[in-house]
């Protein structure tokens, strides 16, 4: 296949400063040069159809429940985390997964996940309790990580519940490879596409939070990640810090109301990120999510592990919990990567929409940092290190988003509220 040139108004490389009046070149699936002036050959006009084009990385999604989509609109904004946990498992509870219901909640979530493409996001931090996003997103192409999360305050083999969990994310690979090696079979081409063209997703076993997985299934899905990189729900609301403190409030009351609680567990007394270093599990690029309530020591701590924050301010407000100190976790200079949660706690999944809410709470944050969260910091956490920015060797998948002519802030136009219909993803 030949190479392939693309011209813009713009063009954002992410580690390095835009570009007016440029071109990417790319072939089989990778970024061969970028300039300005004149093109090498033969180039895409962006811009023909009207108007001027910024062409970017393709977006991350760091963290988001796309299996949740079905639940839109059935969860009103809550006062409190524990409140709106509440609401959530009635409605959960009393929903699909049978009949017209749940086709129509399959529906949804494949929505969602056209959606997700359609805002101009490649790459996604699927939280997944069922595994049951994996064939649509591959239907859709957009690659990521699979984070099967595991839920369990009360578990009596932590071991076996783990490999389960291991198990099951390779059987989905397994459908996955077959249902592509069919598909191809289809169409006269026997094998799968060469690597350095696809977007693949990988699987990752990890905990949901605090106040709902014990120390000992902590410490199993730690011990057993291999290379994967761990998430976790963390510092999100007053209630989680109270719990580890003293062991009592909400989430204590909810536990024992579940039938979960175990009478052997006993606080730790301490901080989030002090509590999962203790239990082994705040490794090197360890994924921290929403983080609302950490202290000055745990932002330490976790500048020191190089671990990643992944805020979802829009969610975090919706749950009670409060917005997020973003302007913080920049200045203590933490690796900040950014998630749009799910549907049961945000109006959308558009990583536009998460910029335009970051900016108005952290306007002191320059855009540019921002964009580099929602794109290159963001593909590195979830393993894609050849992903999110646009330099020879990167991936060529790109967001095209459409500007009003005369754009001189090509940046900061980008952060303060994109339409879905100014986007289109190119891969």
């Amino acid at each position: 296949m030949p190479a392939k040139i693309l011209r813009a108004r713009w063009v954002l490389p992410i580690d390095a400063p835009p570009i007016k009046d440029a071109w990417v070149e790319y072939e089989h699936g990778r970024v061969v040069r970028f300039g300005s002036g004149p093109p090498p050959g033969p180039a895409v006009d962006l811009g023909e159809s009207g108007g001027d084009t910024a062409l970017m990385p393709g977006l991350v999604n760091a963290h988001t429940h796309l299996e949740l989509s079905w639940l839109a609109g059935r969860v009103p904004p809550a006062t409190s985390m524990i409140e709106w946990i509440q609401k959530l498992l009635m409605e959960r509870g009393s929903g699909p997964p049978g009949g017209a219901a749940g086709v129509k909640a399959k529906q949804a979530v494949a929505d969602a996940v056209t959606a997700v493409r359609a805002s101009g996001t490649a790459l996604v931090g699927e939280v997944t309790n069922t595994l049951g996003t994996a064939a649509l997103l591959e239907s859709a192409h957009i690659g990521g990580m699979l984070f099967h999360e595991l839920i369990g305050f009360m578990v009596a083999d932590p071991g076996a519940f783990v490999r389960g969990a291991w198990s099951r994310i390779s059987e989905v690979e397994q459908r996955e490879q077959r249902r592509q090696w069919l598909q191809n079979a289809g169409t006269g081409r026997l094998q799968v596409a060469p690597p350095e063209t696809q977007l693949s997703r990988r699987g990752s076993v990890v905990a949901h939070a605090p106040y709902s997985v014990s120390p000992a299934l902590f410490g199993e899905i730690a011990r057993r990640r291999g290379d994967a990189p761990l998430s976790v729900h963390l510092g999100e609301s007053p209630e989680e810090i109270e719990f580890l403190h003293t062991g009592h409030g909400p989430f204590r009351v909810f536990l024992e109301e579940l039938g979960v609680w175990d009478p052997a567990w006993r606080p730790p007394a301490c901080d989030p990120v002090e509590y999962l270093q203790r239990l082994g599990y705040l490794h090197e690029g360890c994924l921290v999510v929403h983080g609302v309530h950490l202290t000055q020591r745990d932002l330490a701590l976790l500048r020191e592990k190089n671990s990643v924050v992944v805020t979802c301010p829009r969610s975090n407000v919706w749950v009670g919990v409060g917005l997020p100190p973003v302007t913080r976790f920049y200045d203590e200079g933490l690796r900040v990567a950014i998630g749009t949660d799910s549907l049961a706690s945000a109006s959308s999944l558009s990583m536009f929409d998460e910029l335009a809410e970051l900016r108005r709470i952290a306007p002191e944050v320059e855009a540019a940092r921002l964009l580099e969260s929602a794109t290159k910091i963001g593909a590195e956490a979830l393993g894609f290190p050849d992903f999110g920015s646009i330099r020879p060797g990167q991936r060529a998948v790109f967001a095209a988003v459409r500007i009003p002519p005369g754009t001189k802030d090509v940046e900061e136009h980008l952060v303060s509220g994109v339409k879905a219909g100014d986007i289109s993803l190119m891969t």
